[in-house]
């Protein structure tokens, strides 16, 4: 499977952005999806994920309740939902997939499938 992330972009403080996650080649129903960010200097972090049916989802703790991982199987898109952005959620955004579809993983080394990343900016 192929991905491409898109969406990224300069925002300010408290407001919101959608990334996307097109796939191709397969079908998303086969994988397991997550939401990965890298900022400068730092590891990459994951920050979401939901399983191959997109009906249970799992967030890391700083965005809770600010980030919803959604997809569109008709256009075999993943989404993230970004709400109420913050400084610290600045980063390098990638999207991933893991053919073990139940989506608990949280580890870089269990996504087999990368898209390139966009940037996000949140000002102050």
């Amino acid at each position: 499977v192929q991905l491409q992330a898109f969406g990224g972009g300069l925002v300010q403080a408290g407001g919101s952005l959608t990334l996307s996650c097109a796939a191709s080649g397969r079908t998303l129903s086969r994988y397991a999806m997550g939401w990965f960010r890298q900022a400068p200097g730092k590891e990459r972090e994951f920050v979401a994920a939901d399983n191959w049916s997109g009906t249970n989802t799992y967030y890391t703790d700083s965005v809770k309740g600010r980030f919803t991982i959604s997809r569109d199987f008709a256009k075999n898109t993943v989404y993230l939902q970004m709400n109420s952005l913050k400084p610290e959620d600045s980063a390098v955004y990638y999207c991933a997939a893991d053919a073990l579809p139940i989506g608990t993983s949280r580890s870089v080394y269990e996504y087999e499938y990368w898209g390139q990343g966009t940037l996000v900016t949140v000002s102050s």
